[in-house]
């Protein structure tokens, strides 16, 4: 955690560490003395003095020492001719000791500088006594560094002296705690603020389970109370809170830029708070000399409310930073970086959070799903939003979070959140193909738009209206390219869901019977008039209703089996229903076609010309009837696997 108070010094809140490297100073007294009597113990067994060796049984307990290398300093211990010392770890003792002598001075140094100043220019005098090379030490050393009689200074007599300036510093420090957060030196107006931090820190805390975070510190700075919150073990990773009279200001740093504006995002609904840009910093002690991203966000008022609740709202955010950085890199294995990114603030601001997610596995979960649900769907090496599509993948990594939360609060087993994310991609997957289905849909709209022109022009010829062969060959001719770009989309979307061997056979069917009518509509603008005694246009004019309503039963089809997934069996009987009205559809225009193409060649004065067109019109628009009735047969096996694999319950 040195890194973290070097940053937090950095940002000019230095009394908010004041406490901490007191209780870290006069932990490092402890250590420094059981190191400076193994010392001691060390040199008397290599002068042959004898004695028994230090019992370490209490003062071992001391935070961060290891009762076994200092045992070995001791065992190991002998006197060359050299009059140098040696024993096994003692370069590690006396490392040690600098270390803990260092964190005492340092400690001083903030809480009393002019104090700390004086202490500061002994250590640097006296620290040269530890030096050591190999594990020997000379030996007249060893009283260098461990007298403590009156004469010349020595590392224990500047130890014992740090350990009195600390004691008064704790005593001047003396903490409190305001709902889990250390204060010290708080102004009664002070704990509400601080209640408010600690308020909506509590409320997400929980999601963070066991990972370790979030301690939160506060402290009164003359005008101003400084709060503070590590967040997680990241380094630079640090908030501070500064409040006057006329503001509140938050300054967080984070060594990974995208994280400090997901940060910002989460207060989009305080648009009072201003952010400045964020900015790059460097502080001393920062891991390989790495700079981190600082940035400040204020709110100016004197509103009591208004200032509690932003504080309330960055306590509550805190807990979407642990691991973010982690959660995101696993979601980008199946989206953009951007989505991945939304992901991740969809579940902040929804409060799920992405920590249980990570704890049942992250991208583990996914794949496993792919795998057992989506195998014949998904392709390897093809991410998942390019296979079931940018928007359907996002929502399903945003219910991958929630249900992962959901079940860690509730206590439930990996196995039943596996099941539920099986399940709920299986429903995408269903999904992907009722919106193809609802594709159909707007095929058979198409079809049924031309086969109702051809039949408006028909009426008009036989009624004796002004027709305009050319506006109707033009309206066919944008209803076949549109019905060919509809085409394409639905094969490219049949190809990402994993579905192009069950889809692509329906797509092409709709497609070809949208060609067929305006194949038929070209022959009948180019058809010459009817003679006497010539009925062929009411014949076709049958034929073309008939090619109406195997259009419409085929959209009404389509859309009742793009339903049946969600298991009502009244979409099932509309299915079936719908088909039995095409499939009569289809017979009806069989009968027809043959009805058209006696009217013509019965017609005595009919020339080639007209019963060339009138044929292949009939043709072509009793063809389009059979394609409607291929796909109405292709949907019912559709329909048939869903009640075979789903099953269907009675409508509500």
């Amino acid at each position: 955690m040195i890194t973290k108070a070097r940053i937090v010094e950095h940002l000019g809140h230095g009394a908010l560490l004041l406490p901490r490297l007191v209780r870290s100073g006069l932990e490092a007294n402890d250590r420094a003395k059981v190191r400076m009597t193994v010392l001691q113990a060390a040199s008397a067994r290599a002068a042959g003095k004898g004695g028994s060796d230090p019992d370490l049984g209490g003062d071992i307990r001391a935070p961060g020492i290891e009762a076994a290398p200092l045992a070995r300093v001791v065992a190991t211990a002998a006197r060359g001719d050299d009059a140098m010392l040696r024993a096994e770890g003692l370069a590690q003792l006396l490392a040690g000791l600098d270390t803990d002598v260092e964190a005492m001075v340092a400690a001083v140094e903030v809480g009393k500088p002019a104090v700390g100043g004086g202490f500061r220019e002994r250590w640097t005098e006296r620290r040269r006594d530890l030096a050591v090379s190999e594990d020997a030490l000379p030996a007249d050393a060893v009283d260098l560094i461990t007298a403590a009689g009156k004469g010349a200074d020595s590392i224990h007599r500047l130890v014992m002296e740090l350990h009195k300036a600390l004691n008064r510093l704790a005593a001047d420090t003396a903490e409190e705690d305001v709902d889990g957060a250390r204060c010290s030196g708080l102004e009664p107006a002070d704990r509400r603020a601080v209640v408010a931090f600690m308020r909506g820190l509590a409320r997400t805390r929980g999601l963070k389970f066991d990972h370790p975070g979030l301690d939160t510190t506060a402290a009164r700075a003359g005008e101003r109370l400084l709060i503070q919150n590590d967040i997680g073990t990241t380094d630079a990773h640090v908030l501070c809170i500064t409040l006057d009279r006329e503001r509140v200001s938050l300054t967080y740093s984070d060594v990974h830029r995208v994280r400090a504006r997901f940060f910002v995002s989460l207060f989009a609904d305080l648009p009072d708070v201003a952010w400045n840009e964020p900015t790059e910093e460097r502080a001393e002690g920062l891991a390989d000399g790495a700079g981190f991203t600082l940035v400040i966000g204020t709110l100016a008022t004197h509103d009591r409310e208004r200032r509690e609740t932003f504080l309330e709202a960055i306590g509550a955010a805190l807990v979407f930073l642990i691991d973010w950085n982690k959660a995101r890199k696993q979601l980008r294995l199946f989206v953009a970086k951007d989505d991945a990114v939304a992901v991740l603030r969809w579940t902040a601001r929804a409060g799920f959070g992405h920590r249980a997610f990570l704890e049942h596995g992250g991208a583990r979960l996914v794949d496993g799903a792919i795998r057992r649900v989506a195998v014949r769907h998904i392709a390897y090496g093809v991410r998942l939003d390019e296979a079931i599509g940018r928007a359907q993948a996002v929502d399903f990594l945003e219910q991958v979070l929630r249900i992962s939360t959901e079940a860690m609060l509730a206590g439930r087993s990996d196995r039943l959140v596996r099941d539920a994310v099986d399940a709920e991609l299986a429903s995408r997957l269903e999904r992907s193909g009722s919106s193809l289905l609802q594709g159909v849909v707007i095929q058979a709209g198409l079809a049924r738009d031309l086969a109702a022109a051809a039949f408006d022009h028909l009426g008009d010829r036989l009624a004796g209206r002004a027709i305009d062969p050319a506006a109707l060959a033009a309206r066919a001719r944008r209803l076949e390219e549109k019905g060919d770009l509809v085409a394409i989309d639905l094969r490219a979307g049949a190809e990402r869901f994993g579905l192009a061997e069950t889809f692509l056979p329906l797509i092409d069917a709709m497609e070809q019977a949208i060609d067929e009518l305006e194949e038929g509509v070209f022959f009948l603008t180019s058809m010459p008039l009817a003679t006497a005694g010539d009925d062929g246009e009411t014949r076709l004019a049958d034929l073309c209703r008939s090619a109406v309503a195997a259009a419409e039963a085929g959209a009404r089809m389509a859309d009742a089996a793009s339903c049946v997934h969600e298991g009502h069996r009244r979409d099932v009987d509309d299915a079936l229903a719908a088909l039995a009205d095409l499939v009569g559809a289809e017979h009806r225009a069989d009968l027809e076609e043959r009805a058209t193409i006696a009217a013509v060649l019965s017609a005595a004065d009919a020339s080639a010309a007209r019963v060339f067109a009138v044929v292949e019109c009939a043709r072509r628009i009793e063809e389009a009837t059979d394609r409607f009735a291929h796909a109405g047969h292709l949907m019912r096996a559709l329909v048939i696997e869903g009640l075979d694999t789903r099953g269907a319950r009675s409508a509500p």
